[in-house]
C-alpha cells in the first residue's frame, strides 16, 4: 500500500456560509483564552507575594492552556476559511503531539496541585520543608518533560505506519484516528497508547483521589474555621478537576468507541470540550476565587486606565 503524505479533515466539507459564524466564534474564544491566561501568568509573575507553590502551579495551568490551544485554534480558523482542508502527515502528527501533550500536562499539573493541598492541609508544619523551590521546580519539569517524551514516542510510532486511508473524521489531528487508518501492524501503537493513558491519566487521577480522601479525613477531625479555609482553597481545584476529567472522558470515549451513535454536532462539541472549556474556566475560577489574584488583576486594570 502507498504511504499517504496528506490527511483530509472531512468534517470541514460542505459547511457552507456557516463557516464564517464558526470562525468569528472561534476567533473570539481563542482571543479570550489567550487574554485571560496571559493575565493570570502576568499577575503571578509580577507579584512577589504570589511566588508560592499553589500560585506557581496555577500559572503553569495557564501556560499549558495557551500551549494547547495554540496548536488547535490557528489551524481550526485557517480550515474554516479555506476551501481545501488537507494537512501534511508531519504537521498532523505534530499537532496531535502538542494537543495530547497539553492534555497529559494538564492532568499531571492537577495532580501536583492536589499534592500541594494535601501537604498544606495534612502536614502544615512540614510544608516548607517538603514544597521547597527546588522540589517544586523538579516536579514542574517532570510534569512537562515526561508527557512530551511519551507523546513524542507515540508520534514516532505513528510516523512509521503505512497508511491505507487519508480521511480523518475530526476537526483536528488525532492519534487514535491516525492509527485506525493504518493497514500495518499497530500492536506497538496500541500497547504504548495504553501505557501513556495509564501513566499520564489513570495514575494521576488515583493519586488525586487519594489526596482528597486524606484531606477529607483531616477536615472531619478539625475545627469549623480550619475546614472553611481548607475548602476555600480546595473547591476551585475540584471544580477544575471535575470539568477536565469529564471533558477528557468524553473525548476518549468518543474516539475509542466508534459504535456510539450521536449527532455529528454533539460529537464535535463533546470531543472539543477539553480543548475549549478548561482553558477558559481555569483563569476565571482562580482569578475570581482567590482574593490575592483578584486584587492584583483589579489593580492592573485600574493602572492601565
Amino acid at each position: 500500500m502507498e504511504n499517504r503524505t496528506y490527511f483530509y479533515l472531512m468534517l470541514f466539507e460542505n459547511i457552507g456560509y456557516i463557516r464564517y459564524a464558526f470562525f468569528s466564534l472561534g476567533f473570539v474564544v481563542f482571543c479570550a483564552i489567550v487574554f485571560f491566561n496571559a493575565l493570570i501568568i502576568l499577575v503571578i509573575f509580577l507579584e512577589r507575594t504570589l511566588h508560592h507553590p499553589m500560585y506557581i502551579l496555577i500559572s503553569c495551568l495557564s501556560v499549558n492552556s495557551v500551549f494547547g490551544t495554540a496548536a488547535f485554534f490557528p489551524r481550526l480558523l485557517t480550515d474554516l476559511l479555506s476551501d481545501t482542508h488537507s494537512v501534511s502527515r508531519e504537521a498532523c502528527i505534530l499537532q496531535a503531539f502538542v494537543i495530547y501533550s497539553y492534555a497529559a500536562n494538564e492532568n499531571i499539573i492537577l495532580m501536583l496541585m492536589a499534592f500541594d493541598r494535601y501537604v498544606a492541609i495534612c502536614k502544615p508544619l512540614q510544608y516548607n520543608n517538603i514544597m521547597t523551590p527546588r522540589v517544586l521546580s523538579v516536579l514542574i519539569a517532570i510534569s512537562w518533560i515526561y508527557p512530551m517524551i511519551c507523546l513524542g514516542i507515540a508520534g514516532i510510532l505513528n510516523a512509521r505506519l503505512t497508511m491505507c486511508g487519508n480521511k480523518l473524521w475530526k476537526v483536528y489531528c488525532h492519534n487514535w484516528e491516525i492509527v485506525k487508518l493504518s493497514c500495518g501492524n499497530t500492536i506497538a501503537n496500541n500497547v504504548f497508547g495504553f501505557f501513556n493513558m495509564t501513566t499520564t491519566l489513570i495514575i494521576p487521577l488515583h493519586f488525586i483521589l487519594y489526596s482528597y480522601a486524606k484531606i477529607l479525613i483531616i477536615c472531619r477531625k478539625s475545627s469549623l474555621d480550619f475546614r472553611r479555609k481548607a475548602y476555600q482553597t480546595c473547591i476551585p481545584h475540584i471544580v477544575i478537576l471535575l470539568n477536565f476529567s469529564v471533558a477528557l472522558f468524553c473525548e476518549v470515549t468518543l474516539s475509542r468507541f466508534a459504535t456510539l451513535e450521536l449527532p455529528i454536532g454533539l460529537s464535535i462539541i463533546l470531543s472539543l470540550e477539553f480543548l475549549i472549556v478548561p482553558p477558559i474556566l481555569n483563569p476565571l475560577v482562580y482569578g475570581l476565587n482567590f482574593p490575592e489574584i483578584r486584587k492584583k488583576i483589579l489593580w492592573i486594570i485600574k493602572a492601565s486606565k
